[in-house]
């Protein structure tokens, strides 16, 4: 049986390098969501789910390594990194972006997740109408899907079209959207196929108000304190997960977008210009497909690396050049956006 570990107090780590910060091992963070900022903004989605009349649906939360909703179990794991300032920086240090890192965004996640957790808390997917409005909870998760971009059957949440990846993460959006007291669904939807999901939402909804819940199992999946590994090992499996899973490009979408000609010889070399506009197109081109920054950022080192094999040039003005970069860019995410936040309670 392994010895179990010492608990270092945040007080102590938040001043480490990161060098030093990532050889602490995640169980011993020390971590709660009482007195952390989550607290303020779970108390936040409460009173919303409460301001619902949903007055007897009440999930329970818990850390853990990334943002997730067990089958079954009506309750949400956080991601630690949310927990702390100190792990906030190194998440963003490690990943370039913090997920779920500002007060909007991390409400959004919130309404989405409380959908899976009312899901199971309700036990709704068993209900025959709810199949016919969102789809079959037991069809597969794809490995990757590819979104429509312009179709009005599913509400816009999340980025990247997430409602689209499967009928669980549907309802979670329509959830989330119908939740949310900002929304002005009915208007901000009223010629979309998508509203009668939300007015079924909303009847369902109506219909649950008040009831106790089917399934109350406070249980939680992986929680900090059973997680060993070491921030290094977490993260480098991290790196690994959102890198080798970028979209493969082409040397034909490299050739047409740059050239090798001789008559441009003169012209910047493609990867220098790739370099120069890295930074601020992975910004843009994960905002609109919602996927993350490292991910496209391994996209492009891997161009910068292959333009520079074919000696590729630029062949006309420079902003005509990143507006067509971009293009090329976001197709490429856009056509391997990974799926799934779903998690097998074991």
């Amino acid at each position: 049986m392994a010895s179990k570990l010492p608990v270092i107090a945040a007080d102590e780590w938040a001043g480490w390098p990161d060098e030093t910060l990532l050889d602490l091992h995640v169980c011993q963070l020390g971590l709660s969501i009482e007195g952390s900022i989550l607290e303020q903004r779970i108390a936040e989605l409460d009173q919303e789910i409460q301001g619902r009349g949903l007055t007897a649906f009440r999930p329970h939360f818990w850390l853990s390594d990334e943002w997730f909703t067990p089958d079954g179990v009506p309750g949400v794991a956080i991601p630690f990194y949310l927990a702390h300032p100190r792990l906030e920086k190194l998440e963003r240090s490690q990943m370039l972006e913090v997920e779920g890192g500002t007060p909007e965004w991390c409400m959004q996640i919130l309404r989405h997740e409380a959908g899976h957790a009312i899901d199971n808390a309700y036990k709704l997917r068993l209900r025959r109408r709810r199949q016919q409005v969102f789809g079959p909870s037991y069809k597969a998760y794809p490995e990757y899907y590819t979104p429509r971009p312009y179709s009005k059957s599913f509400v816009l949440h999340l980025d990247s079209w997430y409602a689209q990846s499967h009928p669980d993460e549907d309802f979670a959006e329509t959830f989330a959207v119908w939740l949310n007291p900002q929304s002005d669904w009915r208007v901000r939807y009223v010629d979309w196929p998508a509203l009668k999901k939300l007015e079924y939402m909303d009847a369902l909804m109506a219909d649950l108000a008040g009831r106790a819940m089917l399934v109350q199992t406070s249980r939680k999946v992986d929680p900090i304190q059973s997680i060993r590994k070491t921030l290094r090992v977490h993260y480098g499996r991290k790196r690994r997960h959102y890198g080798l899973l970028h979209p493969d490009f082409y040397d034909r979408d490299l050739r047409r977008l740059f050239s090798d000609r001789p008559e441009d010889a003169g012209n910047m070399k493609a990867a220098r210009f790739i370099a120069r506009v890295r930074k601020d197109v992975r910004r843009m081109v994960a905002s609109w497909t919602g996927e993350y920054q490292y991910t496209i950022d391994q996209v492009i080192e891997a161009m910068i690396r292959r333009t520079n094999e074919l000696n590729l040039r630029l062949k006309g003005p420079e902003e005509r050049a990143k507006s067509d970069f971009l293009v090329m860019l976001t197709v490429q995410t856009m056509n391997y956006l990974h799926s799934g936040r779903h998690r097998v309670a074991l």
